[in-house]
């Protein structure tokens, strides 16, 4: 058959013009790796929950995955449950219904941070009224004075408190002091949760050394497939009430067939992000600093946020005076130059960033997010930068009437 059939016409023109990608953080293009060990996980006919021959194979891939899986993030292969993704993670523990045992737990209360991705903010099975948003400074760092104080307040005689902080901000890059948050959460007898979708693959993430009860994962934030994530937990005698009832496979925690070739998928890019995590990320953390030099020297008032904190080095979240967010995005992608205004969960809405009200700016103001990956290349960043600098020449003038 034709390939066009297959193409949508916006698919179709974008494969037309060469174009460069610095969306990375929304999803990351299918690593080789990934892609060889699904076509392969593609030919076993097996379920990994039969026993004869082909389940057991079927069984074996999904084993390695799982052991994968955990080494990216120092945790024991049994402590992984792989779930549909990070928001089907986030809503499996976060929850008011534990167990410690055979013992009924009760977490009274959820504490997140005001930054948090919506697949947090939102509260999982959490009642509206039982989640406290926890103030972040200026510089976009989570509160950890407030966030004493709230919990210094909390009731533990309607339950145990849980603390929920991603380890690295989806929209600025900004690195979050979770083991710091962990210990007051832990010495106010709560619970820890850790969002590490976007530190997965750009720093060495351990749950132990964060100190962390559990750690959401996304397989399609470090180049596996879509459709797949894990929550980790740091035990297993702790754990929240199942999400998804049903046949008991993943302990019962997660019932229902694993997606078998993407989990194998999953695996083998967690096994390709760990590998030389360090002179990547230092190679990408150059580019991006080029390309905010560069930034800074095509447009002097342009507004890069979190640079006077710890930032991972593949991010770049900025805004330019006189730019609509979605002005820019879409001047941006007529430049053939794919970036984003911030989370990609929105069903393509660009709206108000959540994250700059936060920090105490003006969201009307906008921001774009360019992040950058491993095939980012020099000759990304300066046709990049090119964009950016005809872009900001055609702005509106700041202070212009619209």
């Amino acid at each position: 058959m034709e390939l066009d059939f297959y193409l949508g016409t916006e698919l179709k023109q974008a494969m037309a013009i060469n174009r460069i990608y610095l969306d990375w953080n929304a999803t990351a293009p299918l690593a080789a790796p990934a892609r060889a060990a699904m076509l392969d996980a593609l030919e076993l006919p097996g379920n990994a929950s039969s026993v004869h021959g082909e389940g057991r194979a079927a069984r074996a891939a999904v084993d390695k995955a799982r052991r994968q899986v955990a080494a990216l993030v120092g945790a024991e292969p049994a402590h992984v449950t792989f779930t549909s993704g990070a928001t089907e993670a986030a809503n499996h523990v976060l929850t008011p219904e534990f167990r410690m045992g055979r013992a009924p737990l009760t977490i009274s209360r959820l504490y997140v941070s005001a930054i948090e991705h919506p697949a947090i903010r939102e509260g999982g099975r959490f009642d509206t009224a039982d989640v406290t948003e926890v103030p972040v400074t200026r510089d976009g760092i989570i509160d950890l004075a407030a966030l004493e104080n709230l919990l210094d307040g909390h009731d533990r005689n309607a339950g145990l408190p849980m603390v929920a902080v991603m380890l690295v901000n989806n929209e600025t890059g900004i690195v979050q002091p979770v083991a710091e948050a962990a210990a007051l959460a832990h010495a106010h007898g709560g619970l820890m949760v850790v969002d590490a979708v976007q530190a997965a693959g750009r720093l060495p993430v351990d749950i132990n050394a964060l100190d962390a009860d559990f750690l959401i994962l996304s397989s399609h934030k470090i180049g596996g497939p879509k459709g797949v994530g894990a929550l980790v937990s740091r035990g297993e005698a702790l754990m929240p009430k199942p999400l998804i009832r049903g046949g008991g496979q993943e302990k019962g925690h997660r019932s229902g067939t694993e997606n078998f070739h993407a989990v194998v998928g999953f695996g083998a890019a967690a096994e390709a992000a760990l590998e030389g995590l360090a002179e990547r990320n230092a190679a990408i953390g150059v580019l991006r600093d080029r390309l905010e030099e560069g930034m800074r020297r095509a447009a002097p008032d342009v507004v890069i946020h979190g640079t006077a904190v710890p930032r991972v080095g593949n991010t770049c979240f900025f805004t330019l005076p006189g730019l609509k967010s979605e002005t820019g995005q879409i001047a941006f992608d007529l430049e053939g130059v794919a970036l984003s205004a911030g989370s990609a969960c929105s069903s393509g809405k660009v709206g108000e960033s959540h994250v700059l009200t936060a920090m105490g700016h003006d969201p009307k103001l906008g921001a774009l997010r360019i992040s950058l990956g491993p095939d980012t290349t020099q000759e990304d960043i300066s046709r990049a930068l090119a964009a950016f600098s005809k872009i900001a020449t055609r702005r509106r003038p700041a202070g212009e009437a619209a």
